[in-house]
């Protein structure tokens, strides 16, 4: 059969809304939410725009009038350590014609000179300097249009959002999981980017399912206990808790994957063990890196954490792993993988570079051909979405998210 979008209905309403009520539970979403681009400007307005994401970690501006340029879409961000060690996250959008003030991707500057017309800002973002302006011109007033920012554990948030959502249940469970990893005093071993000819929606509901592990990813499958359905595996983890008590440690989980619709934040926190004898997400289970934060010893164990819709983190003894999802257009996305180990460790001494990042490269190739498979396919008009298989319990739970967010103005 073939598979059309609906057209507006004057007697239905919104075109969008239609298509939300006609989803079928259980089910995957239809094809125009992967390629219609009014659908795309929608989730940039409810689900971009309203939500926080984790930017960056602060070790890549770890001195002080240290700068860096993030590309968000069509958006750009400055982020900033000002001289007195504040971190700040402003738009690179001049507030006299708009022009970006920040021509750099990264260096240290006390100030920025927009090359259009010479006015000078801070980096903290206030207007400085405003050539040949008359006198009753305010400068405090054009300030750089600062965004939200917390740090958590080394983590850098922001949020486009006037009025963001509550941040206290995230800050709490970041505490009581990152925080035990050490992720505070953690730096960045590597960053990759991986353009994706998908819309970002696909990528987000491959990574937060498991289903497609074992036939996918033979080589974290290995290693990795989460390939299996979790009333499989429920043995493997409880070794697992008694190991990372055994250490005094108590690593937090728990679940408050919510809608906006309350003003908090959404996160999920959840433990898995590896297999055992395994002991870190290597080529061969063994360790990478100097141990982090409260551990003394490996647990083979991994917990992980979803946030806000874009934010992904993955947490191991001795090093951590940092994905970001970024939305570009209709049909292309980027994700950003960021590898972390103790701040103290050096490369070459304590780690080698190319075993660190082994399983997360080729786990990510695999998952970008995955991707852009399934972005070619769902563009055929006889798509239909096919039944969500157990197996993809987050992906499923995504989706209702999803379809509650970009419903609500």
């Amino acid at each position: 059969m073939l598979a059309s979008d609906p057209k507006t209905n004057p007697a239905t309403g919104d075109r969008i809304d239609q298509l939300i009520a006609e989803h079928r539970p259980g089910h995957g979403l239809a094809r125009p939410f992967y390629h219609d681009p009014d659908i795309f400007e929608r989730d940039m307005a409810r689900v971009f725009f309203r939500h926080w994401h984790c930017l960056a970690h602060e070790s890549v501006i770890s001195n002080l009038n240290d700068f860096e340029l993030f590309k968000l879409g069509a958006e750009q961000v400055i982020l900033t350590r000002a001289g007195d060690g504040s971190i700040h996250a402003m738009l690179n959008v001049c507030r006299h014609r708009g022009a970006e003030v920040c021509t750099q991707e990264k260096g240290n500057a006390r100030a920025f000179v927009c090359p259009y017309h010479a006015w000078t800002f801070a980096n903290d973002g206030r207007l400085k300097a405003a050539r040949l302006m008359p006198k009753d011109f305010k400068r405090e007033d054009h300030g750089l249009k600062k965004l939200h920012v917390r740090v958590v554990e080394g983590l850098v948030f922001i949020s486009f959002a006037d009025n963001p959502l509550d941040f206290s249940e995230v800050e709490n469970l970041l505490h009581a999981t990152c925080g035990q990893y050490g992720w505070a005093s953690a730096k960045v071993a590597h960053r990759q980017n991986y353009p994706l000819d998908a819309n970002w929606k696909l990528a987000i509901e491959n990574y937060v399912e498991c289903y497609h592990c074992g036939p996918a990813h033979p080589e974290y499958s290995e290693t990795h206990a989460l390939e299996q359905p979790l009333h499989m595996i429920e043995e493997l983890n409880a070794r697992m808790e008694e190991r990372t008590c055994a250490l005094g440690i108590e690593v937090g989980s728990g679940n408050h994957w919510q809608t906006s619709r309350e003003g908090r934040e959404a996160i999920h926190a959840f433990r898995y063990a590896l297999y055992d004898g395994v002991k870190t997400g290597s080529k061969d289970g063994q360790p990478l890196a100097p141990l982090m934060g409260r551990f003394s010893d490996f647990d083979g164990g991994v917990t992980s954490i979803h946030l806000g819709g874009t934010s992904f983190l993955v947490c191991y003894a001795d090093h951590g792993m940092i994905y970001r999802f970024i939305p570009k257009t209709v049909d292309t996305c980027e994700m950003e993988l960021i590898w972390l180990v103790d701040a103290g460790a050096e490369e070459g001494r304590d780690y080698d570079l190319e075993k660190l990042t082994w399983l997360w490269k080729v786990t990510t190739d695999e998952d970008k051909a995955i991707i852009e498979h399934t972005a070619r396919g769902v563009v055929s008009r006889f798509f239909v979405p096919g039944p969500i298989a157990p197996m993809e319990q987050n992906e499923l739970r995504y989706i209702g998210w999803y379809l509650d967010e970009i419903s609500r103005a």
